[in-house]
């Protein structure tokens, strides 16, 4: 993806976001250069990966198969392990009308997908078998605001705004905006995309970018090479 691209998506993303009265935490604003000024301060930010996230899912085709994500907190893997301390992350996310974000699952993660405004939410579901494989017969069964909701495999389960669904580990889904773009809230458990996704075909989960312009805003996938 371009840079000009990117700036372009992050510029319509905020003024989208806004639209529904949601607001952005105050680090989200800050150019590249005051986040490298503020490096001794922003530690966790970093480290846990937090703020603008879009990918393209490496294909170069962002309007058909892509999404934009913004990380608002998260906590860290090893608190897992521990048992205590933060174990939780939040995201919000636009699927814009038919684009795709393709068929994948979590390892550790479970999440709370909630449609918050915009368009009605679509998501193809299938169960995983016994070795986290996508399992073509099991029934779906997944929890829909506190109601169980059955449907088979590959079933669509289509959430307007307010309707959320829990996806526990191992749940396979694809999702996208159907009528109009859609406003995603996101609650989990700590969030790692680096190690915690597994995809039903061979894409990457991170875009290449193609430098044409000066970032608006640092990406998550930008930290590495530019707050190191």
């Amino acid at each position: 993806m371009k840079r000009s691209k990117v700036n372009g998506i992050i510029r319509e993303a905020d003024a989208f976001i806004r639209s529904f009265g949601y607001r952005l935490p105050p680090f989200a604003y800050w150019s590249p250069d005051e986040m490298r000024a503020r490096r001794g301060e922003i530690g966790k930010i970093v480290e846990r990966r937090m703020g603008w996230d879009i990918t393209d899912y490496g294909q170069g085709r962002f309007d058909e198969l892509g999404l934009f994500l913004f990380t608002v907190r998260n906590g860290i893997a090893a608190d897992l392990a521990k048992g205590g301390g933060m174990l939780y992350a939040e995201k919000i996310m636009i699927s814009r009308r038919d684009q795709l974000s393709p068929m994948h699952r979590h390892y550790l993660k479970a999440e709370d997908i909630i449609n918050r405004g915009g368009g009605r939410l679509v998501l193809e579901l299938f169960m995983p078998d016994a070795e986290g494989r996508i399992d073509e017969k099991a029934e779906v069964a997944v929890p829909v605001d506190g109601t169980i909701r059955r449907l088979p495999a590959g079933g669509l389960l289509k959430l307007d705004p307010g309707e959320s669904v829990t996806l526990l580990p191992g749940v396979w889904h694809a999702f996208w905006g159907e009528g109009a773009d859609v406003l995603i809230g996101e609650v989990s458990t700590v969030n790692d995309d680096l190690k915690d996704n597994w995809f039903r075909d061979p894409i990457g989960r991170f875009p290449a970018i193609e430098e044409d312009e000066q970032p608006l805003h640092l990406l998550v996938s930008d930290y590495p090479a530019r707050l190191s």
